[in-house]
């Protein structure tokens, strides 16, 4: 009969454990064996004793084994019951590799499967996702994966990048801007908003920081030039933003119906100003960055919001209510 070497024995037992076993699924000696052969062959000689010892071993070595005996005589039942992730905690990574329209459906299963190894066989059939994979809405881009790890490292070694960068037109191609030439930034930060990866970064030639789509990005290269470190506040950028369009920042003011002030707090924080002004409305004052995106946000509310200042933003969106009056012809 074939015997396992020691070493492969105490491996192979240590595997065993990790796929097949959890809280909800134990395995007795008797049991091992038989996982044993299904891998090795029904001619494999195993002996119990020495399979207890290795499970002994692998304690010492403070690998988590659960012993289970209802009463002495009684066959005893092992599990692996620790993992780094709860399956609470794994379901939502699952959740957010699919609702992460930069990801490609190919990537996203390929993440799936990978995150259900992280936990029992049994466990993972739990895992199915009921959250449909929509291709309609994922990246059909597979150099973001790339963009992603060289923008982490440029930003890391502080290393200036060099890019293309693009959109679709209306026939569904994708348009390389200003004739293809190349951007040139000081990475700063990288941010997932808006079920996108965003590149934050100054832009040498505007002299201005600004954001990129990661997924529009193309040939993105680390050049050898540096740049001395610079403390940026990534937080307090994406909250000034609104949809990720840029511009100017700026006080504002907003007078809100009350039923919005949790909206509020889940945009801008705790922290941010907000003063009652009667029983129905409160103000709520923040820097903002001018932009349609800012615009487009506040109509949104309707009759539920009105800008107080700056006066420039009140006119623009007078101008904007003036625009959809003319095409719903109001």
């Amino acid at each position: 009969m074939e015997r396992i070497d020691n070493k492969d024995r105490l491996l192979m037992l240590r595997d065993i454990f990790e796929a097949e076993t959890d809280e909800e699924n134990e395995l007795s000696i008797d049991d091992i064996i038989e996982k044993f052969k299904a891998i090795y062959g029904s001619e494999i000689k195993l002996n119990k004793n020495s399979l207890k010892d290795d499970i002994d071993h692998l304690i010492e070595n403070n690998f988590d084994v659960t012993i289970n005996q209802v009463k002495e005589g009684l066959p005893k039942y092992y599990s692996h019951q620790y993992r780094l992730f709860e399956l609470y905690e794994l379901r939502m990574l699952i959740d957010a590799v699919v609702s992460a329209r930069f990801i490609t459906k190919e990537e996203t299963k390929q993440l799936i499967r990978k995150i259900k190894k992280l936990t029992s066989k049994p466990q993972a059939k739990m895992l199915q996702n009921e959250i449909l994979i929509d291709s309609s809405v994922k990246s059909e881009s597979h150099l973001v994966r790339v963009a992603i790890n060289d923008l982490h490292h440029a930003i890391a070694e502080r290393r200036i990048v060099t890019f293309q960068y693009g959109r679709y037109d209306l026939d569904k191609e994708f348009v390389l801007s200003h004739g293809g030439d190349d951007y040139r930034v000081k990475p700063l930060a990288l941010t997932w908003t808006n079920d996108f990866y965003y590149l934050i970064a100054y832009f040498f030639k505007a002299e201005e920081i600004r954001h990129y789509r990661i997924d529009r990005l193309r040939n993105v290269q680390l050049t050898e030039e540096t740049f001395p470190y610079d403390p940026f506040d990534v937080t307090k950028y994406v909250q000034s933003t609104f949809h990720m369009f840029a511009g100017s920042e700026e006080w504002i003011k907003v007078k809100f119906q009350n039923h919005l002030i949790n909206v509020m707090i889940d945009k801008f924080g705790k922290d941010v100003s907000i003063q009652k002004v009667d029983n129905d409305h409160f103000v709520l004052t923040t820097k903002a960055r001018l932009s349609s995106g800012l615009v487009s946000w506040l109509l949104n509310w309707g009759g539920q919001a009105e800008v107080l200042s700056p006066a420039s933003l009140v006119d623009t969106i007078k101008e904007e209510i003036k625009r959809m009056q003319e095409i719903y012809k109001i």
